[in-house]
């Protein structure tokens, strides 16, 4: 197991992992959840007094797989798979609806759907290739796929814009992914393709990113591939899978869907695919300094250079730095400098002040952070910034933190309830010299206007 085994996944320090932090929240599930329920009704009893045929919905993709990742950047969304099934006996083609049609007449149901205001859609996209979006309030979006299900023969074809029926069947490579493991081999395999998501998603733009479904069987052909007798901890698994993934690629750029060798799952051009394989080299070389550094501290910071700020940061543990300290195993760089911070926070002619800390303050507050004991700052060296959000408003606008740069001082604002982090980090020569966990509270109140208006019910005194 390596040593930051524990900021991976830790069951009894939940929130205080990458698992954790790169996945939706519980809240987020739930609202989700009842979001896609209720659309799946309304597009079945569309289509089916439509078309007065049978109508079937089955959810797909990432969220089926158990895979899904938070936004990782402000502005983006949850993506969600909805697929809708019109059922006749035979081929696509010998039933009576067009494929164009099918699409056409979903858009129109998800148009109606999104004028409503009750149910917090903030509308629809045009109609893509092999699905239709609509987007909802709470940064997600619903793809909805049309397909043509022939119950007898258990067969699929998928509606496209260019009025064609496409072969496709994604219960086939969920029932494949299903079959690979069982009890806690699955859910490790579902953490381990979360966070190679979520670091592809750090890494790549979308134009040029590996696909969900890509990544994820790429993980689950690794894990079958590997001993997993001398590794433990999915810090090790994790450093283990990027290093098959990135052979496998070398020797072959096909990825066959396992449910349909016929299709190459691996859509990237082959400047892209250059690309991505050297990305994972430089992944691999991240995981195997991350696993050689001499205590959690360091691990964790190297591991920030993939994750940046979903990568949580260790707690203290003062007893361990002295033991350490004492046994001489290795050097705790703390010891060399110990950068002070004054915190100020401000709103309109109201301050509160700070050392090393802060809070609880208001929301709605302009925050400046200063190291004030820069004078005895080692000759170049520099300060690191990262903000790491906790707490159910952070999370559910999916803003989880973000690095914030270099330098003495640093710039923030008060705008979640909760404990929130900005840690900072001296480096000499590349390693840790110095450490600062800086904590902010923030309420859930804001800052009343000084002499507002009387409310006008007191006029009738």
């Amino acid at each position: 197991m390596g040593i930051a085994a524990k900021l991976f996944y830790n069951p009894e320090d939940r929130a205080n992992t990458l698992s954790y932090r790169v996945r939706p929240s519980d809240e987020q599930i739930r609202q989700q959840q009842e979001r896609w329920n209720d659309l799946a009704d309304v597009l079945k009893e569309g289509l089916r007094v439509s078309y007065g045929k049978p109508v079937s919905s089955w959810l797909q993709g990432s969220y089926k797989f158990g895979t899904q990742i938070r936004p990782a950047r402000m502005g983006e969304e949850f993506d969600i798979d909805l697929g809708v099934y019109i059922e006749w006996e035979g081929s696509a083609e010998s039933g009576d609806v067009e494929p164009l049609e099918l699409k056409d007449k979903v858009q129109s149901i998800l148009a109606d759907y999104a004028n409503e205001p009750a149910n917090d859609a903030t509308g629809t996209s045009d109609p893509k290739s092999r699905c239709n979006r609509i987007c909802f309030i709470g940064d997600f979006h619903i793809d909805v796929p049309s397909y043509h299900l022939d119950r007898t023969r258990d067969s699929r074809d998928l509606a496209t814009e260019n009025n064609e029926w496409e072969n496709s069947d994604p219960k086939a490579i969920y029932l494949w992914w299903k079959d690979q493991f069982e009890g806690e081999d699955r859910h490790r395999a579902r953490r381990l393709a979360r966070y190679l998501k979520m670091w592809a998603a750090l890494t790549f733009e979308s134009s040029s990113r590996p696909s969900s479904i890509l990544l994820t069987v790429l993980v689950a052909h690794a894990l079958k591939s590997i001993d997993t007798q001398e590794i433990s901890g999915d810090d090790e698994f994790f450093r283990t899978v990027v290093d098959e993934i990135e052979r496998r690629l070398r020797s072959s750029l096909i990825v066959r869907n396992p449910a349909n060798i016929r299709e190459n799952l691996n859509r990237l051009s082959y400047d892209d695919c250059t690309v991505f394989i050297g990305k994972l080299a430089e992944l691999l070389s991240i995981a195997d300094r991350a696993l050689g550094a001499a205590d959690e501290f360091q691990s964790a910071d190297i591991w920030t250079e993939a994750f940046r700020h979903f990568f949580p940061f260790p707690k203290e543990d003062k007893d361990a730095v002295a033991k350490a300290a004492d046994s001489g195993r290795y050097v705790i760089a703390v010891a060399r400098y110990d950068p002070d911070v004054r915190v100020v926070a401000i709103s309109g002619k109201r301050r509160w002040d700070g050392f090393n800390g802060l809070g609880p303050i208001p929301k709605g507050c302009d925050i400046r952070f200063e190291v004030v004991n820069s004078q005895s700052l080692p000759e170049g060296s520099t300060v690191y910034w990262t903000v790491r959000n906790e707490g159910a408003e952070a999370e559910a606008t999916n803003d989880m933190g973000h690095v914030a740069g270099t330098g003495l001082t640093n710039s923030e604002n008060s705008a979640y309830r909760g404990s929130h982090f900005v840690d900072v980090v001296v480096k000499l020569n590349g390693r840790i010299i110095g450490r600062r966990r800086v904590i902010v509270r923030i309420s859930g109140l804001g800052i009343p206007k000084r002499n507002s208006a009387r409310p006008a019910w007191t006029a009738l005194r």
